[in-house]
């Protein structure tokens, strides 16, 4: 386990490596320089703007510590690249400098953005079906649980993990963060024998953010999407971080965008269920979505997560995609494509409850639901969020891997791979073939569709599909088709072995010239993958 963090650290490090030099596409350049300056050094402005082929980008810099001010940026394009710094302190001011931005490496596709109107793809071209999983403190764990979690990830096969920014608040016994982000002031015990903190909201502190980026960088050198949650309610009084003054969220804001925009996998969630900080109005809402994407010249993807069924403007073109909290639209066939139509937007249900054994209602699905939940949302054209929460007891979260990550003790997880793999195999997304009339057949390009049966448990299917294929070509009568079972809960692909052809269309639907049918195993979590025969 230790061997394998080494690796990934020094992963991390290599998207650094020799960057004055030459930095890869999309890779991270970073140029330091030293100042001295009166009163406080985070109060300083500093930007860089980079000039290279054909483009032009402005970012902000940050104080790093120790008298040092950094700029990062992350070139989008191969060739050569020169800076100019602007800043009001002289030492930081006109500093220049250049370099060569080379092809990207074997794994680096770029940050992940939007592709078309429902879904996404790396900068590269490169499809990317976001299977994600939520490990929410996982990098403010204690001892080696980072490094676990990253091995944990890795193994599952996830590409997103959701995850919180500043630590929260569990009850029972939840171990004192070694690093916070501000700068502690003072701390005192209270009459009340809670301990009391008090912060220098105007100093960050850089070692915190040290560890958040090595963090970030462990995950990029797995493939894992870094979903960062940058507010959350969960504070409970224990830090009052959830309470910051609307000044102190701006500044952290702009901050945060300033020292991790140029990480190519960081995706930016403005906050969990943000309607839980009712100190906060929409309006201020509004001024934090504009300080994240002013501060992002690169548009990393962005949204804002919601209390159950609580939906936001997700229509509004600063939100790249709608990150929805509501389990009811992934119970029963095609409810989550209804949620898509009305956004027009990629939806991610990013909390739909949890695997787990907790005695509440949100923490105790089965492994076979949270699977079932998140096949619910592919097959509408939506995307699901995995998450699991076991424990030994009410107040144990040693094991809670939503909670601190570690290992997972669940079931869905396992089936992640195989998941991924029916998904890679496709020529295109899923979507409903004739959404609002046949919420069971989804379409995921010309002569390619997917029939999830869900819980029902059947001998067989008989051959019928709609006409209608999506946005591709209409059935047409004399196709020939074949269908492979899959057994999306035991990870089995079995090719049936008759061919299909497909008569003239009989009203919106089509058949089998020959009546045929396709024996199936009797159990649940059946997918017949439907495709046309050579």
């Amino acid at each position: 386990m230790r061997k394998l963090f080494v690796i990934l650290l020094l992963a991390a490090c290599w998207l650094t490596a020799g960057a004055q030099a030459e930095v890869e596409r999309w890779g991270r350049f970073e140029a330091s320089f030293k100042a001295d300056v009166k009163g406080n050094p985070f109060d300083v402005a500093l930007t860089a703007t980079f000039s290279g082929p054909d483009t032009t980008f402005t970012v902000r810099g940050f104080y790093d510590g120790d008298g040092i001010y950094k700029v990062r940026f992350m070139p989008v394009k191969q060739g050569r690249w020169t800076y100019k710094t602007s800043s009001a302190v002289a030492a930081l001011d006109g500093r220049e400098g250049s370099f060569t931005c080379v092809a990207p490496g074997k794994d680096n596709h770029g940050p992940v953005t939007t592709d078309g109107t429902y879904d996404f793809k790396y900068a590269d071209g490169k499809r990317y079906y976001p299977v994600g999983t939520t490990s929410y403190d996982w990098m403010h764990a204690g001892g080696d649980y980072p490094a676990r979690t990253i091995r944990s990830l890795d193994k599952a096969g996830f590409n997103k993990v959701r995850m919180l920014l500043v630590v929260q608040n569990f009850d029972f016994g939840y171990p004192e963060p070694a690093l916070y982000p501000f700068e502690l002031k003072k701390k005192s015990r209270g009459e009340d024998g809670k301990t009391h903190f008090e912060w220098d909201y105007t100093r960050f502190n850089p070692e915190y953010f040290d560890h958040v980026e090595r963090c970030i960088d462990s995950l990029a050198a797995i493939g894992v999407e870094a979903d960062l949650v940058l507010f959350h309610p969960y504070d409970d009084g224990r830090w009052d971080f959830d309470k910051m003054p609307m000044d102190v969220n701006l500044r952290y804001a702009a901050y945060v965008t300033a020292r991790l925009g140029a990480f190519r996998n960081v995706w930016w969630s403005l906050a969990n269920e943000y309607d839980f900080m009712r100190h906060l109005t929409i309006a201020d809402w509004d001024s934090i979505t504009r300080t994240v994407d002013e501060g992002d010249p690169y548009g990393h993807l962005l949204s804002i997560h919601s209390h159950t069924a609580k939906y936001y403007k997700y229509w509004e073109p600063v939100y790249t995609h709608a990150s929805v909290q509501d389990q009811a639209p992934v119970e029963d066939f095609g409810r989550a494509a209804i949620v898509r139509n009305i956004y027009k937007k990629p939806v991610i249900f990013d909390e739909v409850l949890y695997e787990g054994n907790m005695r509440n209602r949100w923490g105790s699905l089965s492994g076979e639901e949270m699977l079932h939940r998140m096949w619910q949302g592919l097959v509408a054209g939506t995307y699901v969020t995995h998450g699991e929460c076991y424990q030994d007891s009410p107040t144990d979260y040693v094991r809670d891997f939503l909670a601190v990550g570690g290992e997972f003790q669940g079931e869905a997880w396992k089936r992640i791979k195989f998941m991924r793999s029916v998904l890679d195999a496709m020529p295109g997304p899923m979507q409903l073939s004739d959404s609002s009339w046949d919420p069971y057949t989804s379409s995921a390009g010309e002569n390619y569709y997917i029939v999830y049966l869900g819980k029902r448990i059947s001998h067989e299917w008989t051959f019928d599909l709609p006409v209608k294929n999506g946005p591709y070509p209409r059935l047409k009568e004399g196709q020939k088709f074949k269908v492979e079972i899959l057994d999306t809960w035991n990870m089995t692909v079995t090719q049936y072995p008759d061919t299909f052809e497909t008569t003239a269309p009989v009203g919106d639907r089509v058949y089998d010239k020959h009546h045929g049918k396709v024996r199936l195993p009797c159990l649940p979590y059946l997918l017949l993958r439907i495709t046309k025969a050579e």
